[in-house]
């Protein structure tokens, strides 16, 4: 592969402190178009950038890992802002928090294992996907079009009008000039992350040879004074809370999903481990505070993530520096950041999306189960369409169906008779509620002899489906006038059973222990 990102295996404090550097310049374009699709003005994105970076970096359970302002958060966002006003907002986003604290004192992030492997394949490249297309509005005419929204349904490319002729090859120049600065020089040194290094050396080419480029500045400015706390101006009332729960609910789980995934790619980088529980903890409080000062609220940020890794960002430090730089940018440098062309904040968007993107699923589709690749196929796709948690929440469930498919053609009734005449039958693989139609189908009561055996050994009932099915079985053998016996059922299935309860014939050696999944 061309490009790949690559952890420095080492974490020291000039590694953490250039990297934070590289990514805060990278942090104030996008805040401030994610706060323009949330309807919001950019230093409530900036601010959120901030204080969510710093809280999350300091006491999250991932370091390395950078969180803000996000497109994700952002479009749920903008109904909310334009029906009920900002301060709605910070409410919500102070709901959130808890919301999110709560679901890390309740362990929930552990759950973040039950996504599949596909599924994670299909956000990274989904997002890569978004990642790239957010950068293309701005090869758009300014004053038309501005930096892209989180998902590709939300501001169409189509209805960009492009840049032409001479300007749009300056932009293309400047953003080749950036990803070959940061592809080649590794190769000649690493005491200065190279993406910084090509940030600055295509900032000084343009302010030196006044390049007519697009530069931050034109985006939108970023000046400003230090947040203040406030409570958010809203009745303390029931309505309030009906209006902003379902929002505060859906933003916490986006949050936390896009956080503990990124999270998990981020292990996978720098081969450690974070943690899961204490992520969600850290997240939760770094919105609670950010609703307090007038922040969007945030989360895990892939892209930016993987600069700061790419950059040599391993420490908490990188993720607070990032932090500390972007508020320095606001109080003090903001004439400074607002002369960096776009273009070289584009060409190390490129060059995340080159990294991020698995390009390994391309060989890997022909040999992985067909489920599988239409798993990994269909996330990536939601994702780009939708957002990132409606694609893993349907990844999951399609993957979960898949499972229960296969996993039904795994039963097998095997029928013989003994020397008593009797009718015996051998179950083989789990009884759940994908394999019950099945199941069913193996016995022909009106056929058999008068006595029936059927024997579980080789099974186990996995759910309350299994449980019907073999009532649902007994009632067609008493009808049949048939005398039906169960084998080795363990005693939870006996006191299940409705119908076929008496037919259990009780073995308390050979009997297996286990518990059917039922709420009955």
């Amino acid at each position: 592969m061309l490009f790949e990102l690559k952890a420095n295996k080492v974490a020291t404090m000039k590694n953490d402190l250039l990297s934070g550097l590289t990514v805060a310049l990278a942090l104030v374009p996008e805040a401030v178009a994610f706060a323009f699709v949330a309807g919001v003005e950019p230093l409530v994105g900036l601010y959120a950038a901030f204080m969510v970076g710093l809280i999350t970096a300091a006491i999250g359970g991932r370091p390395g890992m950078i969180s803000g302002a996000t497109g994700a958060l952002a479009v749920v966002m903008v109904t909310l802002v334009a029906d009920h006003g900002v301060q709605y907002l910070f409410a919500t986003v102070v709901l959130m928090g808890i919301i999110q604290v709560l679901a890390g004192a309740l362990k929930l992030g552990k759950f973040i294992r039950m996504v599949p492997h596909p599924v994670m394949l299909g956000f990274v490249n989904g997002l890569a996907i978004v990642i790239f297309l957010a950068q293309l509005g701005q090869f758009g005419v300014e004053g038309e079009t501005g930096w892209l929204s989180g998902t590709f349904m939300e501001d169409s490319v189509i209805d960009i009008a492009w840049m032409q002729g001479g300007e749009l090859g300056m932009m293309l120049g400047l953003v080749a000039l950036t990803m070959a600065i940061i592809h080649f020089l590794p190769k000649l040194t690493k005491a200065v992350p190279s993406s910084l290094a090509a940030i600055l050396v295509v900032s000084l080419l343009v302010i030196g040879l006044d390049l007519d480029t697009r530069t931050v500045g034109d985006v939108a400015g970023i000046a400003g004074g230090l947040p203040e706390f406030s409570v958010p101006m809203v009745p303390l009332s029931m309505e309030t809370l009906l209006i902003i729960l379902p929002y505060s609910l859906i933003l916490a789980a986006i949050g936390l999903i896009e956080s503990l995934l990124t999270l998990r790619m981020v292990d996978e980088i720098t081969e450690t481990h974070g943690s899961s529980n204490r992520e969600c903890m850290g997240q939760g409080v770094a919105n609670i505070v950010t609703g307090f000062f007038g922040g969007m609220g945030g989360c895990a940020m892939i892209g930016q993530s993987m600069i700061n890794v790419n950059s040599g960002g391993r420490g908490r430090l990188s993720g607070i520096s990032a932090a500390l730089f972007l508020l320095a940018f606001i109080l003090v440098a903001s004439s400074l950041i607002e002369q960096i062309p776009v273009a070289a904040l584009i060409g190390v968007m490129f060059i995340v999306v080159i990294g991020t993107f698995e390009w390994s699923s391309f060989r890997i589709m022909r040999k992985v189960p067909g489920g599988d690749a239409f798993v990994l196929v269909l996330v990536s796709v939601v994702t780009v369409l939708t957002d990132l948690a409606v694609a893993v929440i349907i990844g999951v469930i399609v993957s979960a169906l898949i499972f229960a498919w296969e996993h039904a053609k795994q039963i097998q009734i095997e029928k013989k008779e003994d020397r008593e005449g009797s009718s015996v039958y051998k179950v083989h693989g789990p009884l759940f509620f994908g394999s019950t139609t099945h199941f069913l189908e193996q016995f022909s009561p009106k056929d058999d002899n008068n006595d029936v055996v059927i024997d579980f050994a080789d099974s186990r009932v996995c759910d309350h489906s299994g449980l019907e099915a073999i009532d649902t079985l007994a009632e067609r053998y008493t009808k049949a006038g048939r005398n039906l016996h169960l084998l080795h059922l363990s005693q939870d299935c006996q006191k299940l059973l409705k119908k076929a309860g008496s037919m259990v014939e009780v073995n308390v050696i050979e009997d297996p222990k286990y518990f059917v999944a039922t709420n009955a």
